[in-house]
């Protein structure tokens, strides 16, 4: 089945990762386009509509795709479930990405910080964790250390937008508290691993190239992210990502 939707999809949808996925072999792109796609369908559900009852039903839609038998006529279910099958894929992880989302529905504020580090683990981190045993394995600790240090880099690069939605982003805005929450992805990143001792699902990895860039602004500066200055210059972007690609280290 042609993966042109997905392509296309990710390209509009999330440039970063698609630029990531540019920089991948071949195959790897091919087993990861439809699961980046079904995590910005996912993403974008609970922002479809005011009505909360139709963004949950749209994401029952996609808990009820990823268990059906038989794939649908869609250009994101389909190849996904192709990829569900051919790399059997767990569905309670896939299921635990979905059921994430439906804070993003309400405004209700997260209980506390274990709460908030919940929700990224299971939006982010797995995403990478899923990205991983698509590609053939690797060590779940580090993909899912990777996935929540990008998710929380981008989860920052949100947060004002977030705000003007009405949204309560963090459990504590203060400085203090955005830079200990950058500090602990960062320290757990040092900690992991480097991106080629995971062999062949290494790409898995790749999204995050940005991550620990980002999260040392917040750290030498937490201010960036109230104030929605997180970023690096294009010229930083993309030889972070070509450097990256050919040492096989984020």
């Amino acid at each position: 089945m042609s993966l042109d939707g997905c392509a296309d999809l990710v390209a509009r949808g999330d440039p970063d990762r698609f630029d990531a996925l540019m920089a991948m072999p071949r195959a790897a792109r091919a087993r990861l386009l439809p699961l980046f796609a079904f995590h910005i369908e996912i993403s974008r559900a609970p922002w479809a509509s005011r009505e909360a009852m139709i963004c949950e039903m749209r994401l029952q839609w996609w808990r009820d795709i990823i268990t059906e038998p038989k794939p649908r006529a869609h250009e994101v279910a389909a190849p996904l479930h192709d990829l569900i099958q051919s790399a059997a894929l767990p569905l309670d992880l896939l299921d635990q990405m979905i059921a994430a989302r439906i804070w993003d529905i309400y405004s209700d504020p997260f209980e506390d910080e274990a709460d908030f580090s919940r929700y990224l683990d299971q939006t982010s981190g797995g995403l990478y964790l899923a990205s991983g045993l698509a590609l053939g394995g690797g060590s779940e600790p580090m993909l899912r250390a990777y996935g929540y240090a990008a998710g929380l880099a981008a989860y920052f690069r949100a947060v004002p937008e977030l705000e003007r939605r009405g949204r309560k982003p963090l459990v504590d805005g203060r400085p203090s508290a955005v830079k200990s929450l950058a500090e602990q992805a960062l320290d757990t990143l040092n900690s992991c691993g480097n991106a080629s001792d995971i062999g062949p699902a290494w790409p898995a990895i790749l999204p995050a190239w940005q991550a620990r860039a980002l999260l040392t602004q917040v750290v030498k500066d937490p201010m960036i992210v109230a104030n929605g200055q997180m970023g690096l210059s294009e010229f930083s972007r993309r030889g972070r990502l070509i450097w990256a690609s050919i040492i096989r280290r984020v």
